[in-house]
């Protein structure tokens, strides 16, 4: 039960590191947004890579602590971000609605996940 219960906590700092690493991208990419000629038209496929380059890094990380199970925790890494990133996107926009779209983004984000958890229960 122990072990259960230290995955779900490295499961958890994992979405917190995705998280965290999705705001720094973010606002880095905000700062040069700001600053420089970049036009707008790129804003959402920068999110979208920033999305999966987080989720890739937080379940590596996370899965690098974990040892096992690599494809399970990382599609949990990668869903539970997704459902948190999903739900603030729909409280900020006040959209509840499920889309094609949000399905579609939810799934790529449980790929990056398993891709992530693959990485980290390899690294050495």
């Amino acid at each position: 039960m122990e072990t259960k219960n230290k995955s779900f906590c490295n499961i958890m700092k994992s979405v917190g590191i995705s998280l965290l690493s999705t705001i720094v991208f973010l606002l880095i990419f905000s700062a040069m947004l700001a600053y420089t000629n970049i036009s707008e038209q790129v804003i959402k496929t920068v999110v979208i890579v920033v999305l999966a380059i987080s989720i890739l890094i937080g379940s590596s990380i996370g899965n690098n602590k974990i040892k096992k199970n690599g494809l399970i925790n990382g599609a949990f890494i990668g869903f539970a971000y997704m459902i948190i990133i999903h739900l603030v996107s729909s409280i900020l926009n006040s959209d509840f609605g499920l889309s094609l779209y949000s399905v579609i983004f939810i799934i790529s984000g449980v790929v990056f996940g398993i891709v992530g958890g693959i990485i980290g229960i390899n690294k050495k």
